[in-house]
């Protein structure tokens, strides 16, 4: 039997995952380097909005009480947020967007490839779905990446203080919460060492044809999961929320 408030944490972690990222890359609308991939970037931030929404959905329908996607969203407080740390930091320049891009889709590619055999329904659809995206957000950012390691001499300098600010915010992706160790004790949550060896496979292989080195650092942050956030997320929900909490119950 699935403990009910524990399946409802993994949901949340996987929702506020997918929209925090979803609005930093919504940041760059109007901003990219060339129409064409302003227009793909904002593509990419409306497709983690849809995935945020299908999540925070199930979420609100375990949670009952009159909870809903938007008060899951909005009406939250920080420490009550269990994204990653990576998806939460500053977008910085183009590539340090690009390659936060790649290290957290092509997680989540191998992610939802086995979430697809949860054994709860509702997860496993909402997987099957969003890997149709992620697999093109992969192709995406992992082009750009070989593109501007590989290219000029000030964008790979670019990308080589990239990975030096965003490296060590990879592992927490690998590191199991509570509640995800427990998701996958009643086999609905995925093992996350179970994709572990593909991820540093494909980063790897990309890291080759990008002409871009390994960090060798061990040490990672942590902490997001369990709401321990930066400042940096505070800011997000600040700009995200006002409008909910200046006006309560506000519809278009």
């Amino acid at each position: 039997m699935m403990t009910k408030q524990n399946l409802i944490d993994y949901t949340l972690h996987l929702a506020d995952n997918a929209l925090i990222i979803g609005h930093r890359n919504s940041e760059w609308c109007g901003h990219g380097p060339i129409l064409e991939q302003d227009i793909a970037i904002s593509n990419i931030a409306l497709d983690y909005i849809g995935q945020a929404r299908n999540f925070y959905q199930y979420a609100a329908q375990l949670q009952g009480n009159a909870a809903t996607e938007d008060s899951l969203a909005y009406l939250r407080d920080v420490v009550d947020f269990k994204n990653c740390l990576l998806v939460e930091l500053p977008n910085g320049d183009w590539g340090q967007t690009i390659l936060r891009q790649f290290f957290f889709s092509t997680y989540q590619y191998f992610f939802f490839q086995q979430l697809q055999n949860s054994l709860d329904e509702q997860l496993a659809a909402i997987a099957e779905k969003a890997l149709k995206e992620v697999t093109y957000h992969v192709r995406w950012s992992s082009e750009w990446a070989i593109r501007l390691g590989d290219g000029t001499e000030e964008s790979k300098q670019r990308m080589l203080l990239a990975v030096d600010e965003l490296w060590s915010y990879t592992g927490e992706m690998f590191q199991e919460a509570g509640y995800e160790r427990l998701a996958v004790s009643e086999g609905y949550g995925i093992d996350l060492t179970s994709i572990k060896n593909s991820w540093d496979a494909k980063i790897k292989s990309v890291f080759e044809e990008a002409t871009l080195s390994l960090p060798t650092v061990a040490w990672m942050q942590s902490g997001g999961k369990e709401g321990q956030h930066s400042e940096h997320l505070g800011f997000v929900l600040g700009e995200m929320q006002f409008l909910q909490r200046a006006n309560p119950g506000a519809e278009w």
